[in-house]
């Protein structure tokens, strides 16, 4: 926003000084005779009357020769036949058409331009004027840059030429002036483009610049970085603002339109009331085509995206207590949460608890009890991100973690192996510590593969995602089976991840549930 602000200044700065150059062109249509011209002498003050910026005028016949001088503030001199043949600006211009010299300082303060035009024939000679800069304190004041911002022009040596404040334009030749203005610019680089920086007031300020192109300016706007970055806040202070003025000129009225108003004022103060509570379902109705009206329809549009902002906090939030955070981003970037329906896959399985938690929790006093938990759960919470696993649920000492749902992913068994694996790890670091504080429990996983339905399930207000399926219910019966330390896992994943992890056969064991014994694999956590 701020780089097509500083492009729209720079576009109009050149138009100031393209203006005063188109009004310069208009003196050298007429070739010269030897004789004197009174009528070009009428031209260059009628231009003094268009142009209030230009200070003087010199006209150049074909040779170079003065011919007439005119100025606001010194004599003028006619036929004066000074040789200006070498002079820098006619060179200038003979070589490119249109000249421009670099800024000057009358008198130490105001900033000077010497334009020189050549005509498009050589026998209509060239005009040169010196052009007063202070006058474009005209344009650059009225470019506004957003609330408090402002825009500055300086030039190729860094110099303050145009500025709101014409104190410092003034001041422009002073480094100490200018110093501050030509550290922006130099921020930004001369490629343009936007940068942070400080002003002279020490303020961090945003800044973007643009060039002008034939003086050789630099266009730079600046703002506020807390006016730049906090859209949101201004907009809600905007509102707060009309708000108060709508009240207090409500209280002017008063006496006069008591009984009009008496309604409009209490439903506006109900609503600011209901929707400061948070009900962003509440609606203001006022119907008397007026600043009311205008005010409550601002309240109302206010509201509703207030309410947006919070359904889609409570949405977020909602996804994130059972899903990824990867996941969740994901569905909230789409807005398309279908990944979530049920639909029948094949998952992993995880379960996970502490061995012997229940006597621990029933010895030691009930701060222990969730100081342990909050570390155990904080640890694990880090691992299943980690993996990009869904945390199903958790209860007690308990995790249910799944793999290839609700996204599905590569080598899900691997993954899920990986998972237990660095979830051992982290725990058995954990219980090192507990147990130098004399607390004893251990810590083991059971993992199995196979199909499930998964999807969210619930009512309206509390959805969760969840799998149904044996394969859950084997995965819970090899944790329950699994001592400290121990990784146990399915035939299925021990197949799908043999020849990549190291695997110890256990047999087979009898699992509550299931009518024939179930091989059982073993992965050591040490192992990767």
């Amino acid at each position: 926003m701020l780089g097509v602000q500083a492009t729209a200044a720079a576009a109009e700065i050149h138009d100031f000084i393209y203006g005063i150059t188109n009004q310069l062109g208009w003196l050298v249509q007429v070739s010269w005779t030897d004789e004197p011209d009174e009528r070009r002498r009428t031209d260059a003050l009628r231009l003094f009357r268009q142009a209030p910026a230009i200070v003087s005028l010199t006209l150049l016949d074909n040779n170079g020769l003065e011919r007439l001088y005119v100025s606001r503030i010194g004599l003028n001199r006619i036929e004066s036949r000074a040789d200006w043949s070498t002079d820098r600006a006619l060179v200038g211009a003979r070589a490119t058409q249109i000249w421009f010299s670099t800024v000057s300082y009358h008198r130490g303060s105001e900033p000077y331009l010497t334009v020189a035009i050549v005509g498009n024939r050589q026998a209509v000679g060239a005009v040169v004027a010196e052009v007063n800069l202070k006058l474009i304190w005209d344009v650059i004041s009225s470019i506004k840059v957003g609330k408090t911002g402002i825009a500055f022009v300086l030039d190729q040596p860094g110099r303050l030429i145009a500025h709101p404040d014409i104190s410092l334009v003034l001041r422009g030749a002073e480094e100490a002036t200018s110093g501050p203005f030509r550290t922006i610019r130099d921020a930004i680089g001369p490629e343009g483009g936007f940068a942070t920086s400080r002003d002279a007031q020490g303020r961090a300020v945003a800044a973007s610049a643009a060039p002008v192109p034939g003086p050789d300016w630099t266009v730079v706007v600046e703002q506020p970085l807390s006016e730049a970055y906090a859209p949101i806040y201004a907009a809600l202070s905007r509102t707060a603002t009309l708000l108060l003025i709508s009240t207090i000129f409500a209280g002017f009225l008063a006496y006069a339109l008591a009984h009009r108003m008496t309604d409009p004022i209490k439903l506006l103060e109900e609503g600011t009331e209901r929707i400061g509570a948070g009900s962003f379902d509440h609606r203001i109705s006022i119907q008397t085509g007026d600043e009311f009206q205008r005010l409550a329809n601002s309240f109302n549009r206010m509201a509703g995206e207030l309410a947006l902002a919070q359904q889609h906090q409570e949405r977020i939030a909602k996804l994130k207590r059972f899903l990824a955070p990867q996941v969740a981003d994901l569905v909230d970037r789409t807005g398309d949460d279908s990944v979530l329906d049920g639909r029948r896959t094949d998952v992993v399985v995880v379960f996970c608890d502490l061995r012997g938690f229940t006597a621990f929790s029933a010895g030691v006093a009930p701060e222990e009890v969730m100081s342990v938990l909050s570390e155990y759960y904080e640890a694990l919470g880090r691992v299943i991100a980690q993996f990009e696993a869904t945390l199903i649920s958790f209860s007690g000492d308990g995790l249910m973690v799944l793999v290839n749902a609700p996204v599905p992913v590569e080598q899900p068994a691997l993954r899920a192996v990986d998972l237990a694996i660095e979830m051992q790890k982290i725990v058995q670091g954990l219980i090192a510590g507990w147990r130098s504080r004399g607390y004893h429990v251990g810590f083991g996983i059971g993992l199995a593969e196979g199909p499930a339905t998964v999807g969210r399930i619930g009512y309206e207000d509390r959805l969760d995602y969840t799998a149904i399926g044996s394969v859950v219910n084997l995965a819970a019966r090899l944790c329950a089976s699994a001592a400290d330390r121990e990784i146990l896992i399915d035939a299925e994943v021990a197949a799908s991840v043999r020849g990549k992890r190291l695997l110890d056969d256990l047999g087979g064991r009898q699992i509550k549930g299931f009518d024939e014994a179930i091989p059982v694999f073993g992965i050591s956590f040490n192992a990767s």
